[in-house]
């Protein structure tokens, strides 16, 4: 079977290649840079003492310095374990998640079609350099002088004029045989039934070839000459080989040049608005550096920009369009962010693009821009706070509601839960020197002696110390009451029984949340161990069989144990965790209390954070927060009651 291009690609970049070959060796740890993604082992090719067998993950590459053997993912899998091609890429790609690819004769027929297509992509880069370098290229030649960009960088970049001529590509084309519908795929020439005589989509344009992620050109942009142009810049139209919210200018050779080192330069890869702040800061030596495509940065193109770094930093230009970009990519990426995965946003000196600024005060210039480039959290907060007024508890209130509905966008639950805390703790800090400025100008207590408030703290605010206590003992008490804490302290909850029975009796669950599984916070010490049992299973590669975990668990001494846990389960009559239930619908319920499980976890850290809070400060503010978590409490109890109503996973029908 062949395997389209962008299938093989996609797997590739879904699992780093130290995952396949970290099976087959024992990484070095001397040598060994795992947070780099850089590798070494002693070769499984040929027998050593020393590691000289080195991979690394950015170019998806090994290569042995004592043998001399090189590769990729499936090449190690072929040569190593004897694999056939397509036995190798069945393989990675059940790694990586992704469904085998049914064989489509269309499909097939339509990449070699892309396949000529890059042809002749190829062929009109050569038609708009050769026009650059020739008589009529002279004004653009003058241009990109004035813009300070070197024939050799003209060159490296491989720009190129379009003619101010309605045929000139399209006649070169077709004298060299290519056929109309294939000018016409190409998005070369604007046609339709609107259209009686096609015509060359660029005319009088700087060209900017835009290559895909193995370099070859899949579109062009083009920077108009005349001032009156309609458009400045323009893009190709989107075309089987080009969709604009999928690439990033420059990709590869960005990603080529982290392989090779140019962090030193940049700190990661970075985004820039346009091609020639892209070619500009390339000249001035970062070459790390891409850009969306004319458009605000997408979905796709922020996963192209974690597949190489992660955290990659984000620049705008210093304007208030560029500020508005900003905050755009920051709404973007909130929801998506994941512990070793977010960016940092560099704003330009007010009306400086990268270009201006490198060619007026240097590269050093912008590498103090990255130098200064700030969290995702301080962008919102900025965002959020800038050149507002907070004189009054409604405002206040306001502020903190929008920040905790822009810290619930993201996805990944214990990056949500710092997020909050960190905003959380600033807007203590904030709402605390807004007072202590406000009782300074008010010349302190009424008595005359000076304020001795603390940052939040609040004697005479609504709650007072004396009130505060007495709700804080009011919530506690509440708390104490609520199912969800008497079952932290308690026998084998019916929620926790779910998860590891469902795991053992379905090993697929297993696999499917390895993370999750690995990481399980259980309160219960019985179920503790049962875990530790799957876990070694894990570890002996015996936990894809139920009858292999459960011998596992037996010879652990934890037989009796698990005979308990299944014993829960039936009388809750959690008939979803047992061995007869279908494996959709034990993963539902295993989804289920997993999900409660983690938030009545979170919840329990909060509330003690919470009561130290208030005991350190008992201010109006830790009694709000106090008085938030009776709420989440509250719904998740909500919850996990309706769960429990439809016999789904229980934390009430029985302990043992």
């Amino acid at each position: 079977m062949r395997f389209p291009p962008a299938f093989l690609d996609e797997i590739r970049d879904r699992v780093p290649i130290s995952a396949v070959i970290g099976t087959r060796v024992s990484w070095d740890r001397k040598k060994t840079n795992a947070s780099r993604g850089d590798y070494w082992a002693c070769c499984p090719f040929h027998g050593e003492k020393s590691p000289s067998f080195h991979c690394e993950d950015k170019k998806g590459r090994y290569h042995c310095f004592g043998c001399s053997v090189s590769g990729d993912h499936f090449k190690f899998l072929t040569e190593l374990d004897g694999m056939s091609f397509p036995e190798a890429v069945e393989k990675i790609a059940e790694m990586a998640g992704v469904p085998m690819p049914v064989r489509d004769e269309a499909e097939e027929r339509r990449e070699k079609e892309r396949a000529s297509l890059t042809d002749v992509m190829e062929m009109a880069t050569v038609f708009f350099q050769e026009r650059l370098q020739g008589p009529e290229g002279a004004k653009a030649r003058a241009y990109l002088r004035d813009r300070g960009l070197t024939p050799a960088t003209q060159q490296s970049f491989r720009l190129g004029y379009a003619p101010d001529s309605r045929n000139a590509l399209k006649e070169y084309l077709a004298a060299k045989g290519v056929p109309k519908a294939d000018i016409e795929a190409c998005g070369l020439v604007r046609h339709g039934d609107d259209i009686p005589v096609s015509y060359d989509w660029f005319r009088d344009r700087i060209m900017f070839p835009i290559p895909d992620s193995r370099g070859r050109i899949i579109a062009f942009g083009g920077r108009a000459l005349a001032a009156d142009a309609l458009a400045k810049y323009m893009n190709s139209p989107d075309t089987e080989l080009f969709h604009k919210g999928n690439v990033l200018y420059n990709f590869a050779r960005a990603r080529q040049a982290l392989g090779k080192g140019a962090v030193a330069k940049g700190g990661t890869v970075i985004a820039v608005e346009g091609y020639m702040d892209v070619i500009a800061l390339a000249q001035a030596g970062f070459e790390n550096v891409v850009a969306p495509l004319g458009t605000a940065l997408t979905e796709n193109q922020l996963e192209l920009l974690w597949r190489m770094a992660g955290e990659p930093v984000l620049c705008f230009d210093g304007d208030q369009a560029g500020l508005k970009a900003a905050w755009r990519a920051a709404d973007l990426a909130l929801p998506a962010i994941q512990p070793g995965r977010s960016a940092r946003f560099a704003l330009l000196p007010e009306g400086k693009d990268p270009d201006d600024l490198v060619k007026a005060d240097g590269p050093e210039a912008f590498r103090a821009v990255l130098a200064e480039a700030r969290p995702l959290a301080d962008l919102l907060w900025m965002r959020e706070t800038a050149g507002g007024v907070f004189d009054t508890p409604e405002r206040r209130a306001e502020l903190e509601k929008r920040l905790r509905e822009i810290t619930s966008c993201i996805r990944d639950e214990s990056l949500r839960y710092h997020y909050s805390q960190e905003m959380r703790e600033r807007v203590l800090s904030f709402f605390g020197s807004q007072r202590g400025a406000r009782q300074g100008r008010q010349g302190g207590r009424p008595d005359g002696r000076p304020g001795e408030r603390g940052r939040g703290s609040a004697p005479g605010g609504a709650f007072g110390r004396g009130a505060t206590a007495v709700g804080r003992a009011a919530i506690t008490e509440s708390l104490g009451r609520s199912a969800l804490v008497k079952r932290a302290g308690e026998g084998m909850s019916v929620r926790e029984a779910t998860i590891i029975v469902a795991l053992v009796n379905h090993p697929a669950l297993i696999d499917e949340n390895f993370a999750h599984v690995e990481f399980l916070d259980l309160v219960n010490s019985d179920l503790r161990r049962l875990h530790a049992a799957i876990l070694d299973a894990m570890a002996h590669d015996a936990a894809d069989n139920r009858d292999a975990v459960i011998g596992t668990i037996e010879r652990a001494g934890c037989g009796g144990i698990w005979e308990r846990a299944v014993a829960l389960i039936k009388r809750a009559r959690q008939w979803p965790a047992l061995e007869t239930a279908a494996l959709d619908d034990a993963r539902d319920a295993f989804n289920q209390a997993l999900h409660l499980q983690r938030s009545a976890r979170t919840l329990h850290r909060e509330l003690k954070q919470a009561q130290a809070a208030l005991d350190a400060d008992p201010s109006d503010e830790n009694f709000r927060h106090l008085v938030e978590i009776q709420a989440q409490f509250n719904d998740v109890q909500a919850t996990e009651a309706l769960i429990e109503g439809f016999g789904v996973s229980s934390g009430r029908a029985g302990r043992v």
